[in-house]
């Protein structure tokens, strides 16, 4: 794989103060996170199927409030990433183009690493393309421009732009896993746990 395998678990905070904590796992092809905030009862799961490039094919998320659930499922096909949202009894059916390079963010921190990675691959250290994000909320996936660079000479440090006006920067170690993350609304997600897998087992 791009990036390691194995169960990795992130703090979320600002000014210091705990706001969510994402717990995410990566192991023969399959992503498995969840992000749970420090208070309340919000929670975003997701589960997304890698293909044999490391790009996602599938994925199923939902987003609970309380009794209050929304399910979403997608499969890229042919350049484009459709599917559907269920909220109680109703159905939409919802499609977006995908970019070039056929990128999916849903939001979590491993999908970051995992469009990083990519662009390493390819020996960049700039890039700009089309992306089909998820949104964590509503579930609804539309298309967006996103961009990330390499910070000087240090293939470590990454500045991402997920949006106009919207700066993160991140760190990586020479395996992809993200380190740390600050964005421009002085949220920092930091690694606090990982187990990382044998790939020989």
């Amino acid at each position: 794989m791009l990036i390691a395998d194995g169960e990795f678990r992130y703090d979320l905070r600002k000014a210091g103060v705990l706001i969510a904590v994402e717990s995410e796992s990566l192991a023969w092809g399959l992503i498995r996170g969840v992000r749970r905030p420090a208070s309340g009862s919000n929670v975003y799961q997701v589960e997304a199927e890698l293909d044999e490039a490391g790009l996602v094919r599938r994925v199923v998320a939902s987003y609970n409030r309380g009794p209050f659930t929304r399910n979403a499922t997608y499969e890229s096909a042919d350049n484009f990433l459709r599917g559907n949202i269920s909220t109680g009894g109703s159905r939409n059916d919802l499609t977006a183009k995908l970019g070039r390079y056929g990128e999916i963010d849903a939001d979590l921190v491993i999908f970051r690493a995992l469009i990083i990675a990519h662009v390493r691959e390819r020996k960049q250290t700039r890039w700009t393309g089309r992306v089909a994000a998820i949104d964590p909320n509503t579930l609804v996936a539309a298309t967006s421009k996103q961009s990330c660079r390499q910070r000087g000479s240090d293939p470590h440090i990454w500045i991402y732009e997920p949006r106009m006006g919207d700066a993160e920067e991140i760190e990586i170690d020479d395996s992809g896993l993200v380190l740390r993350r600050r964005d421009s609304r002085g949220i920092e997600t930091l690694l606090v746990s990982k187990a990382l897998r044998d790939v020989r087992s």
